[in-house]
C-alpha cells in the first residue's frame, strides 16, 4: 500500500501487550481509539490461517488471541490495544464458521455457529447470515456476522448441511434462525 507505514513489531510483543491488558472474555476494542502506528506484515488467507512475515502462525491459542483484538473499521482491518492500532491484510473474511448446531425447526429454528477461532454466534438480527455469489462462476459464498462488523465465511461442509435444513419462503429458499429468515437464493432457480 503505497503512502502507508510499515511496521515491524513482532507478533509476540503483539500477543505480550494483550495479554498484559486482557481480562475475562472478549477485549472492549470498540472503546479504542489508539495511533495508527502502520501496516504490520500479517495476512488472514480465505481459509482462515494467520501467516504473519509470509509464514503460517501455528499455535492456535496466539491466533485466537490476535483474533481477541481484530477490529475492523471501514473496509479495513486492524489489531489493536489501547496504544496501539496496526493495519493486517484479510483476504476474505476475518474468521471461518467451521460448525453449527441447529436447534428447533421453521420459524422456530435457531443455528449457532462455531468459528476456527472459537467464537460463537446465534444467527438472527444482530448476527445475520447472508450469501453472495461469485458473478463469472456463480459459485455461493455464505457468511455470517460474529461480532463487531466480523463476518465468517461457512465452510463448505456447513453450508451443503445448512442447505438440508432450508425452506421456501416468499419466492426464496433460504433459513429460519431466531424467528428471521434469511434468503440464499430465489426458489425458482432451486428448481432448475
Amino acid at each position: 500500500m503505497s503512502g502507508q507505514n510499515t511496521v515491524t513489531p513482532s507478533a509476540e510483543g503483539i500477543a505480550s501487550a494483550v495479554r498484559s491488558v486482557k481480562s475475562r472474555g472478549l477485549p472492549p476494542v470498540h472503546l479504542w481509539d489508539p495511533p495508527f502506528c502502520g501496516d504490520l506484515d500479517m495476512r488472514i488467507a480465505r481459509d482462515g490461517t494467520w501467516f504473519y512475515l509470509g509464514t503460517p502462525i501455528g499455535r492456535k491459542e496466539l491466533v485466537r488471541l490476535f483474533s481477541s483484538i481484530l477490529k475492523k473499521e471501514g473496509d479495513r482491518y486492524f489489531l489493536v490495544t489501547p496504544v496501539e492500532k496496526v493495519g493486517i491484510t484479510v483476504e476474505d473474511a476475518p474468521f471461518v464458521a467451521v460448525d453449527f448446531e441447529a436447534v428447533g425447526t421453521g420459524r422456530d429454528q435457531v443455528l449457532t455457529f462455531t468459528t476456527h477461532v472459537g467464537d460463537s454466534a446465534v444467527a438472527g438480527p444482530d448476527h445475520p447470515i447472508r450469501v453472495t455469489r461469485d458473478p463469472a462462476t456463480g459459485e455461493p459464498a455464505p457468511y455470517v456476522m460474529i461480532r463487531a462488523g466480523l463476518e465468517a465465511l461457512i465452510d463448505r461442509k456447513s453450508f451443503y448441511r445448512l442447505v438440508d435444513l432450508g425452506v421456501e419462503h416468499e419466492g426464496w429458499f433460504g433459513l429460519w434462525s431466531s424467528g428471521q429468515f434469511f434468503p440464499v437464493i430465489p426458489a425458482q432457480e432451486m428448481r432448475v
